[in-house]
């Protein structure tokens, strides 16, 4: 080899080790920037206050957030840069000491924590947070005449173990998370001993009829008697979000034929 080629190998070689080297400093860089800060987390330990009010607003222990509302799931949390990240929820932090924590939600306002005393941190209920049942057992029935003949409708509403999670917001702007115990509904039609319809609605039943991504965070809330007429027995089912004032209603028509047919309402 002359030695301009090997100057050219040289300078080959010089170039990949330099552009190696650039690669790793950057991907270092990106480490160290998603680096959790433990010192920060460390000094998050313990009981924190609402700084205007005073009343307790969650507790961390270790690498949770036990938020002081009964009902708010707990959350993982980290601290990394000059952020919280809180669940599935990042919050930029304007301040952190040993006795303040102030971050900002999503709409840009402050929220300001001061640390509680010991005895705030003995008075913290952190508890099994409580699943929310929407409703109790609910039986109801009635004898509806149509066309001289005797019919007899029942409905039952069973609360149930499934669970629905929701994301729900604190007055400060807070995303937390939230389970509700979802229903079954049975429902049956009579006419006089003979029996035309029945079944046991959940609100996988509804699914053609309500968005896959509103029906994912809602409970089947009631069905509802109407009326009879010429096409058959109205009912409607109502299919909410817990905590909101969002609902579907689906007509659920039972014909004479013991045929089910179901239709959103506008």
């Amino acid at each position: 080899m002359n030695s301009r080629s090997l100057l050219i190998a040289c300078w080959v070689l010089l170039c990949f080790f330099s552009c190696n080297q650039k690669e790793k400093a950057q991907q270092q860089q990106v480490v160290s920037e998603r680096q959790e800060n433990k010192e920060a987390k460390a000094l998050m330990q313990g009981v924190w206050m609402d700084s205007e009010t005073e009343e307790q607003y969650l507790k961390v222990v270790g690498d949770t957030v036990f938020f002081a509302d009964a009902t708010s799931q707990p959350a993982y949390f980290s601290i990394v840069g000059d952020s919280i990240e809180l669940g599935t929820n990042t919050y930029h932090i304007t301040k952190q000491t040993e006795h303040n924590f102030w971050f900002e939600n999503h709409a840009g306002d402050e929220v300001r924590l001061v640390k509680g005393d010991e005895d705030a941190q003995s008075d913290f209920v952190s508890a099994q947070p409580q699943i929310i049942s929407t409703t109790e057992v609910v039986n109801l029935d009635s004898v509806v005449m149509y066309g001289g003949q005797r019919y007899h409708w029942y409905i039952t509403v069973n609360p149930t173990r499934y669970r629905v999670h929701r994301t729900t917001y604190t007055p400060d702007g807070v995303a937390v998370e939230k389970e509700f115990f979802d229903n079954i509904i049975h429902v049956s039609l009579f006419k006089l001993n003979q029996r035309l319809f029945t079944r046991d609605f959940n609100k996988q039943a509804y699914a053609e009829n309500v968005p896959a991504d509103f029906l994912s965070q809602s409970v089947l809330g009631n069905i509802r008697y109407s009326h009879v007429d010429a096409r058959g027995f109205h009912f409607y089912a109502t299919i909410c979000i817990p905590d909101g004032e969002q609902c579907y209603m689906v007509e659920t028509l039972v014909g004479f034929d013991g045929q089910l047919s179901l239709k959103l309402m506008e």
